[in-house]
């Protein structure tokens, strides 16, 4: 928690049932473990965020393998990105079975492009 409010961000780390804030303790902990306490529901919604993107980064290692091949930061970067394409076009496909969301095609078909 001090490394992230040192370097700018705010630290929202779950704690646990039995934490407390302790006079001897850490000042970000006591600060983030009182504005918890007292703001419980904004703190989840920040922590909530962050749990969704490690989920999504959980996925695609699952799904992609969790090795880049390329050997050039570019080339890394593109690989990333791809990833990341391929697993929102599954996770589109999979909501349109599971859930029946219906995708608007001719939208996309009007959005003119640079090539």
């Amino acid at each position: 928690m001090q490394t992230v409010a040192e370097l700018g961000g705010i630290p929202y780390i779950m704690f646990r049932e039995n934490a407390t804030t302790s006079p001897r303790g850490n000042l970000i902990w006591n600060t983030m473990k009182r504005f918890f306490d007292e703001h419980k529901e904004y703190f989840l919604m920040h922590y909530h965020k962050r749990s969704n993107s490690e989920t999504v980064f959980s996925m695609i290692k699952r799904k992609f393998g969790n090795h880049l091949y390329s050997k050039s930061d570019v080339g890394q970067t593109n690989e990333i990105l791809c990833k990341a394409l391929a697993h929102n076009i599954c996770v589109l496909i999979q909501e349109y079975f599971e859930n029946y969301v219906k995708i608007e095609f001719d939208y996309c078909a009007k959005v003119n492009v640079v090539r």
